[in-house]
Order: structure tokens, then C-alpha cells, then sequence
């Protein structure tokens, strides 16, 4: 089923988007090859294989989280607005 201009436009108010006339033609063909490619994709047998989110198997790479010391924390701490002991004080933004 094709992708109309009239579709474009459609789509255009639900999304309350204004588009020019050339921008309804340009996502008009946009559209339909998209729609196309997606078309030829779904021809490929797919029997027997594992869905997945990404083509490679990706693992996180986990660090301790360890605290280090820091030699210029008074330094930086010295341009601080508000500070109270070796920490910045900054307002409360929760209740």
C-alpha cells in the first residue's frame, strides 16, 4: 500500500506539525522507500533466528568505583559560592 500525500498530511496534524508542500512531496518519497526496504526485509525467512538488540554480543565493563584522593580539591573549592568543610554547598532542590 503506497504512502499518499494524503497520508503525510495526516500524520503532519496528529503530530501538529506545519509543513510546506515541498516538505509533504519530500516525505511523501521518503516514506514510501522506507516503506519499501521494510517490505523487501520482511521477505527474508527469519526461521531460527535469535532476536537480539544489537548484531555483536555486547557485555558492560565494570571498574570498582574506588575514591582518590584529589590534591587541587582546595583549590577549585576556593572559587566555590558557598562551601561548608571540604564540600561544595549548594541549595536543597528536593522536599
Amino acid at each position: 500500500m503506497p504512502i499518499t500525500k494524503k497520508d503525510v498530511e495526516h500524520v503532519a496534524k496528529l503530530a501538529r506539525l506545519a509543513l510546506s508542500e515541498e516538505e509533504k512531496d519530500t516525505f511523501t518519497r521518503q516514506l514510501e522507500k522506507i516503506l519499501t526496504h521494510i517490505d523487501q526485509l520482511n521477505k527474508l525467512d527469519t526461521q531460527g533466528v535469535e532476536p537480539t538488540a544489537h548484531p555483536l554480543d555486547v557485555k558492560n565493563v565494570w571498574r570498582e568505583d574506588v575514591c582518590i584522593p584529589w590534591e587541587k580539591a582546595d583549590e577549585i573549592l576556593e572559587g566555590a559560592p558557598e562551601r561548608e568543610e571540604r564540600y561544595f554547598k549548594v541549595k536543597k532542590i528536593l522536599e
